[in-house]
C-alpha cells in the first residue's frame, strides 16, 4: 500500500515561499491521483490542490489560484506544493493524499483514502 511521507513545512514571514514535498513509498505512484489538504486549528480539513496521474490537469482551490501550484515528478515518486505570497491565513497543517479517480472540482476529503502524517507550515505577520 502506498506511504505518504510530508515535509518541507516550518515557519516564513507573510509574503515569503515555501515548496511542500510528498514522497510515496510505492513504485505504483503514477497509478495514483494525488492531492493536498489543509487544516487550520479549530478548523476542518479543506481541499487545497490536486493532480491528476500525467500531470497534465490539476485543480487548486480559489483561496490559493495565483499563489499554490502543485506538480509532481514521477520519476522521484513526488508531489510539490509551491507556496508564494503566503499569508498569515495558511497556516495549518499540510496533508498529502492520494485516490484512483480524477474529478475536475469539488474535491472533498472522502475522495482521497491514503494519507500522509501532514507536515506544518506557520505564517508569521
Amino acid at each position: 500500500q502506498l506511504q505518504l511521507v510530508e515535509s518541507g513545512g516550518g515557519l516564513v514571514q507573510a509574503g515569503g515561499s515555501l515548496r511542500l514535498s510528498c514522497v510515496a513509498s510505492s513504485r505504483t505512484f503514477g497509478s495514483y491521483v494525488m492531492g493536498w489538504f489543509r487544516q487550520a486549528p479549530r478548523e476542518e480539513r479543506e481541499f487545497v490542490a490536486a493532480i491528476v496521474w500525467s500531470g497534465a490537469s490539476t485543480d487548486v482551490t480559489d483561496s490559493v489560484k495565483g499563489r499554490f501550484t502543485i506538480s509532481r515528478d514521477n520519476a522521484k515518486n513526488t508531489v510539490y506544493l509551491q507556496m508564494n505570497s503566503l499569508e498569515p491565513e495558511d497556516t495549518g497543517i499540510y496533508y498529502c493524499a492520494a485516490t484512483t479517480v480524477w474529478k475536475r472540482s469539488a474535491w472533498a476529503e472522502s475522495d482521497f483514502g491514503l494519507w500522509g502524517q501532514g507536515t506544518q507550515v506557520t505564517v508569521s505577520s
